[in-house]
């Protein structure tokens, strides 16, 4: 039978018991930030957009050539709805996925992925090591330099703005924003002056 709501508490359960990196967790609870910040910004459910950005990358540290795969296995065991496990599969969409985002849910996703690592590679080279005084501007201009955070795929970011039909440094802010919420749980609290 289908867990019709999954609680944060058993998203949590499942992102601790699948990752133990310090890095994957600040990066799940940044983009479930995130999700929580869009949703609410949207009008949509809060509780169930953040905890499938918490969940996003269950699978990504213990089997990262399965990534999205052995997440949708984890959670189908687990009877969660079918609809979180279609976003977190579309989250991956022509990387390891060929399920196309659909809803705002989805395309929000996968638009802000890859956003939070940029931000948060942003926030550790800045004096005050902080999302809290980040301007859209000093992300759009590390944005420019591919050497800067490399491992970030800018044109995926570009693609889901598009799909969502923002512009980029609206969706930037949109991200600052939501990762100032959790900010301390990232570690991008730092000394904002």
């Amino acid at each position: 039978m289908e867990n019709e709501n999954p609680t944060r508490d058993e998203a949590l359960q499942l992102l601790h018991e699948y990752n133990q990196s310090d890095s994957l967790r600040k990066h799940a609870y940044a983009v479930e930030g995130v999700m929580r910040y869009l949703a609410k910004k949207n009008g949509e459910d809060e509780d169930k957009w953040g905890i499938i950005g918490l969940i996003h990358d269950l699978d990504y540290e213990k089997y990262p050539d399965q990534h999205c795969t052995k997440t949708k296995e984890i959670l189908e065991e687990h009877n969660w709805p079918e609809e979180y496990i279609r976003a977190v599969i579309a989250h991956g969409w022509g990387i390891c996925s060929d399920v196309e985002p659909q809803s705002t849910l989805e395309k929000t996703l996968f638009a802000i992925d890859e956003l939070t690592g940029l931000i948060a590679a942003n926030a550790m080279v800045r004096p005050s090591k902080s999302v809290m005084d980040m301007t859209v501007k000093s992300v759009k201009k590390k944005w420019k330099s591919p050497a800067f955070a490399a491992g970030v795929d800018r044109s995926i970011i570009q693609k889901g703005a598009e799909m969502l039909g923002v512009e980029i440094g609206e969706l930037i802010e949109d991200t600052i924003m939501g990762m100032r919420e959790v900010a301390e749980e990232t570690g991008l609290k730092g000394n904002p002056v």
